[in-house]
């Protein structure tokens, strides 16, 4: 299985558009970089219009902290299609190019093929997430500075002490993971149902949307689908950031808000991988690769 997992990174990371997902995080990530840089206190001073004559904030609001929670909210939004690039390409590329049946001729079960397959697009996207790591709180720990982070909510606003978020982070990556692995793992279910790769990214992507849609729609009848809808879930990574100030006495240190809800998007998450996985296995499993 190993061998075939490396083999499986090995075209991963030999196609030029598997670099793409790499640039463009680099690429957007600078650009917010260099303008929070160059005009951050403008941006402070915008998000503090509403509470300025009521609530007095002291230290740097505009610390890496701040900018890495900026960063997150942006691209996580879009990294789902920068993955799909990859992992609806895995089986569906191979058949496009005629190599499936040739794979398939090896002494090998379809079953071990498909999860070394799956298992190699986690590791891009676990990769593609380490980088994100890298220059949206490392890089901006650097360059911004360490201090408390200020997040203003729809109605309480949240101050966390700066010795007491680095740890947030590294959950809430962790939980990212989570959340595109759930991706990844769409994706690859599409793969197997086309032949080309554009189809599969499409249909990742077209999912994603509608599903975003009714999990913002605050209609009823939309309300009870939205815990089954993955999407509700995948924003599940704030929620080690959502502690209100008069709740927690200034926030107490090592706390979280509602760790159940964390629990229930993690399993609910969870179980979409399970299910999507299955599903791929058991359409290749009675997929004719010869016509």
């Amino acid at each position: 299985m190993w061998t075939l997992i490396q083999v499986e990174l090995y075209k991963i990371f030999r196609r030029p558009r598997t670099y793409i997902a790499f640039i463009a995080v680099a690429g957007l990530i600078g650009v917010i970089q260099f303008g929070l840089k160059l005009d951050g206190d403008a941006y402070v001073g915008f998000m503090m219009r509403d509470i300025t004559s009521s609530l007095t904030v002291e230290g740097k609001i505009l610390n890496g902290y701040q900018v890495c929670y900026i960063v997150l909210q942006i691209l996580l939004i879009h990294v789902p299609l920068l993955i799909a690039l990859v992992a609806a390409d895995m089986i569906s590329g191979e058949a496009n190019m005629g190599t499936l049946r040739i794979m398939l001729t090896k002494p090998m079960s379809r079953t071990h093929f498909l999860l070394a397959k799956f298992l190699a697009a986690v590791a891009y996207t676990l990769l593609l997430l380490v980088w994100l790591a890298v220059l949206a709180l490392f890089l901006n720990m650097i360059l911004f500075g360490v201090d408390d982070l200020f997040l203003l909510k729809s109605q309480y606003v949240v101050l966390l002490k700066k010795d007491d978020i680095f740890w947030r982070y590294a959950w809430a990556f962790g939980f990212a993971a989570l959340s595109m692995t759930t991706v990844a793992s769409l994706g690859f279910l599409f793969s197997q149902f086309a032949e080309n790769s554009i189809g599969p990214i499409v249909a990742t992507m077209s999912v994603i949307i509608f599903f975003t849609i009714l999990s913002t729609l605050n209609i009823p009848i939309f309300n009870k689908v939205k815990p089954f809808l993955f999407t509700t879930h995948m924003i599940g990574w704030k929620e080690f950031f959502d502690i209100k100030v008069n709740d927690a006495n200034e926030s107490i240190k090592g706390s979280i808000q509602n760790p159940q809800k964390i629990i229930t998007s993690a399993i609910v998450l969870f179980l979409h991988i399970i299910g999507f996985v299955t599903a791929s296995v058991l359409v290749f499993r009675k997929k004719d690769v010869l016509s």
